[in-house]
């Protein structure tokens, strides 16, 4: 079994001036971190491993210094056998399920993020995951991050776990 965590939109030093208590207590204990960019300032990256090793892709915030951190502009990533796909803008959500297949068609599982609000959505049996921000909810009622268990290449469990009141 693989426990991951997903964030997004962190956008330090802005809202993420450090580690939220919140976002240290659920990776506590995971074996990987998967940021669907805007992270702005490498340094929100190596707060994060030193919890587990990060996967990241740019978002449209991110300049050379996130790039330089290993962040291409998306990823795909095997892991425990699950086909995992990244990328930070989707595009809009009317038509992203066929966009996002067509983009990531051996994909079982696709993260991005950029609009801040959660999205989880299953079409064709591909899934679509936004975890939110965990720092700058916008328009939403709390931050939010993921939590994805994988066990032999399938998903055990994927939850949007809430990281402000």
């Amino acid at each position: 079994m693989l426990r991951v965590a997903i964030v997004s939109d962190t956008h330090g030093p802005r809202f993420w001036k450090a580690m939220p208590p919140a976002v240290a207590e659920q990776l506590d204990g995971v074996d990987l971190i998967l940021h669907a960019g805007d992270v702005c300032v490498p340094s929100v990256l190596d707060e994060l491993a030193a919890y587990a090793p990060v996967h990241v892709v740019l978002g449209n915030n991110d300049g050379p210094d996130v790039a330089a951190w290993g962040a291409p502009e998306t990823l795909r990533l095997e892991l425990d056998g699950l086909q995992v796909a990244m990328i930070h803008d989707s595009g809009q959500k009317q038509g992203r399920a066929a966009r996002m297949r067509r983009q990531f068609p051996e994909a079982d599982l696709v993260v991005f993020g950029h609009s801040h609000i959660p999205w989880d959505t299953q079409e064709g049996g591909q899934r679509l995951f936004n975890p939110g921000s965990p720092t700058d909810k916008r328009r939403q009622p709390r931050g939010t991050m993921g939590h994805l268990v994988i066990d032999a290449g399938r998903i055990r469990s994927l939850d949007l776990v809430p990281t402000t009141a």
